[in-house]
This record gives C-alpha cells, structure tokens and sequence, in this order.
C-alpha cells in the first residue's frame, strides 16, 4: 500500500465512481480500476459493492475510509510543517557554549537571530568548557557550538572574531600595576577565574606555574563578577565583557595582548535549516566586526 493508492481510493469515493474520479486525477479508467482492485488484494477485503451502478463503500470500505483519510491528512499536515521549518517560520536550533561566550559574541549573535527569524527557537545549552562542548555535539544534544578556534583550524567551524582578553581589576590593585600588564606579573596577581576554561588556565600558568598571587577558581560567572566588585582579586575577560560587565573597574591589557579565537561549530552531516540559517546570521555578523583593539574579524569563510 502506498500514498497513491490512498489518493485514488479516496478520489473514488468522493467523485461516486471510477469514471469522475479517473478524470479528476487525469490516468485512465482501467488503470484506476485496477489500482483499486490491488488495493483490495493487498488488504484482504472488498471496499466497494459493485451491484449498482454507483460504486457503494461496504462495512469494511468505510472503516477503511476513515483511516485512509487520516493518513492522508497527516500526511499533509507533515508536508506543511516541513515547509514551515525550510521557510523558517518554525524550527529549532540547539547552540552550546560555555561561559568564556555568555555574553560576548553570543547575546548580540542570538539578538540579531530573533530579529531575522523570531519563530525560531533557540536553546543555549551550558558547558563547562570547550571539551564538554565538543561532547554535547558528538551525543546530538547540540548542532552548533559556540567555543574557541581548535588549534590548527577545523573544517566545519566559522571564524567569527578575535577577542582581546584584558585584566578586570580594582582600582587599588590597578594603581600597583603597570599599564599594559606584562604576563609574567600574572604569577603576582590574586585572580578569580575559572580553571576549566583551558585558555584562562594556560595563560595564568604560563612561565613555569604561579608561585605568587593565589588563584580563586570560580566556575559561575556571575559569583566571579560580585567577587571581583567586593575586592577579592582580578579577573580576565575579553575587553567587550570587562566594559559590559566591569564598567567601574580599571581594565588593563597584557602585553604582549592575549587574543582569543572565536568560532562557530557546526556538527557534522548537513545542518538542519535552522542550524544553517543561525550560522549565516552569525557569518554575516562576523564581516561587520570592527578592527582595532579589542575585537579583530577574521576570516569569515564561506563554510
């Protein structure tokens, strides 16, 4: 049984006989006669009661009437969700990422996206860093990851900017620095950053190890945030967040400047339209970005 048999059972239903309805669904008249009658064959039963010269359902033809109806009927109303979905009147995309993005590039990436596509729904999923983000895509749980560029470049991810990291501190700690803050000082420096985040850790250990300033590891962005305001330490974000989230803070560059990659992953296999829709947007962001200090585009590609 298939979608073409349901068609014609139901055409000759609604037309009263093969002859309307052959000329309705423009085949011949045998071949919608013995269209029907495989039908019948397949599924063991008589549908029609051909005594009359109008074709009449039987008990049996009318239960099947029913559900060849709503069958079709589903089938439709699929087509027409799939429609939506390429038209991106609907749909979802699932993004993961992890707190180094939280709020720069993502809140103006997800901004522009809800303007161009507003009944699409967007999941942000959380993160711990980039190794749990990279899992969450392999599971399925997530088609595009926001994260940092994998180091020798990936196929599949976009580059979307550089972000200059920046020291995030107090006045009465900035007044003991030097303005930029070479690297090596960071040793000196009492931080609250978080150590999953493979970037951070590696530029705060770089040298040697820290021998001096103690570190205050804190995953949650916003404890990090009220840590730094009550004066427990530094912290280092990329200049975008440090204006954003610091603003009363002094905001001190490294020297040499400490820039970051970011990237937009897509999972492997062709993406779902949401998916490639979100990552036009975001390609299209990339190639309005500023140079200059701060945040630097590179290429955008045409992935």
């Amino acid at each position: 049984m298939d979608l073409q048999s349901l068609t014609y059972f139901v055409a000759v239903v609604d037309r009263g006989g093969v002859t309307r309805a052959a000329e309705s669904l423009y085949i011949s008249q045998p071949s919608l006669s013995q269209s029907i009658r495989t039908l019948e064959r397949r599924l063991g039963v008589t549908l029609f009661d051909r005594g009359g010269g109008r074709l009449e359902l039987t008990t049996d033809g009318r239960a099947f009437d029913t559900a060849a109806r709503r069958i079709l009927a589903d089938v439709e109303h699929a087509k027409e969700q799939v429609g939506a979905v390429r038209a991106l009147r609907a749909g979802r995309v699932d993004l993961v990422t992890y707190p180094a993005f939280s709020v720069d590039p993502l809140v103006d990436l997800l901004r522009r996206f809800r303007q161009r596509y507003p009944e699409v729904v967007v999941r942000v999923l959380d993160a711990a860093g980039p190794d749990e983000a990279d899992a969450t895509m392999r599971r399925g749980a997530a088609e595009v990851a926001l994260q940092d560029v994998p180091r020798g470049g990936a196929q599949r991810t976009l580059h979307l900017c550089e972000q200059e990291l920046v020291l995030a501190l107090p006045a009465v700690l900035a007044a003991t620095l030097p303005d930029p803050v070479p690297r090596p000082l960071l040793a000196e420096i009492p931080l609250v950053i978080d150590l999953t985040d493979t970037v951070l850790a590696e530029l705060v250990t770089a040298g040697g190890g820290r021998d001096g300033g103690p570190v205050l590891d804190c995953t949650h962005a916003n404890a990090t945030r009220e840590l730094v305001l009550a004066g427990a330490g530094a912290t280092i974000v990329p200049r975008p967040v440090a204006r954003a989230v610091f603003p009363q803070l002094d905001h001190r560059p490294l020297s040499p400047p400490s820039m970051r990659a970011v990237g937009l992953t897509l999972r492997a296999g062709k993406p779902s339209p949401a998916a490639a829709a979100f990552a036009a947007v975001a390609r299209e962001w990339s190639g309005r970005q500023p140079t200059g200090p701060g945040r630097q585009p590179t290429d955008p590609g045409g992935r």
